[in-house]
């Protein structure tokens, strides 16, 4: 008697900011479960390259004619799960704040990923999912350290973001989930954190996994915790 084949399909998966630290992990997760990964960045790496990935670089997603020039490069491609992962963090205190340092946190924290969202939809595969990688730093009810205005604004913005995008999207049966990694240790901490990347990346993809209209809109830890805004 034949059993039933249970394989799972190829998704076809588009990462930004997937040179280095948990944009590579999760181009290295998807690839070894064997998705199709579009991997997106300024610029590549080596360990990317090692990957296999489909890798279009010079891509700055705070700028409008690089974007176009994104889309024009995946003309005729359908995307399954659009991960928005780059980001940048940097610190402010009061008393001492770069107010153009908080600027360019907006434009690729919060932005950048409402931007090339709209930009893409159009190659938006049926059913297909949105990821935003979020930080908690960006919930209000958790903030109880201040400081980091930039990081803590620019991401709460994004939130705000991805709840709209999971109103506006889920009559065209796109999900959306808002997600943080956790503390991990990349270049971006100055490798302080208490999980590793790999670790972090392999989370992300559950929960992506696990990611249907019926829950979407949700702001989650990594772990599947679902966290205050």
């Amino acid at each position: 008697m034949g059993g039933t084949c249970n394989k799972r399909a190829m998704k076809t998966v588009l990462v930004t900011g997937a040179s280095r630290g948990i944009g590579l992990e999760l181009c290295r997760v998807l690839r070894s479960r064997g998705d199709n990964v579009i991997a997106v960045c300024r610029r590549p790496s080596s360990d990317l390259a090692g990957l296999g990935a489909r890798t279009i670089t010079d891509i700055n997603v705070t700028d409008e004619r690089s974007i176009a020039s994104l889309a024009r490069a995946l003309e005729g491609t359908r995307i399954d799960v659009l991960i928005h992962n780059a980001g940048i963090l940097r610190g402010e205190s009061l008393g001492s704040i770069d107010y153009n340092s908080i600027r360019e946190q907006f434009e690729t924290n919060a932005l950048a990923p409402l931007r090339l969202t709209e930009r893409l939809l159009p190659l938006l595969a049926p059913g297909a999912k949105i990821a935003l990688m979020t930080s908690r730093m960006g919930s209000i009810a958790d903030n109880t350290s201040g400081s980091m205005y930039g990081y803590r604004m620019s991401k709460a913005a994004l939130n705000m973001a991805g709840a709209s995008l999971a109103r506006d999207l889920e009559a065209k049966g796109y999900a959306v989930v808002i997600l943080h990694p956790g503390y991990v240790r990349t270049e971006m901490t100055g490798g302080h954190g208490n999980i590793e990347p790999k670790e972090a990346a392999e989370q992300l993809v559950a929960r992506i996994d696990e990611l249907t209209l019926a829950t979407t809109g949700r702001f989650l830890h990594a772990s599947g915790e679902v966290l205050p805004w």
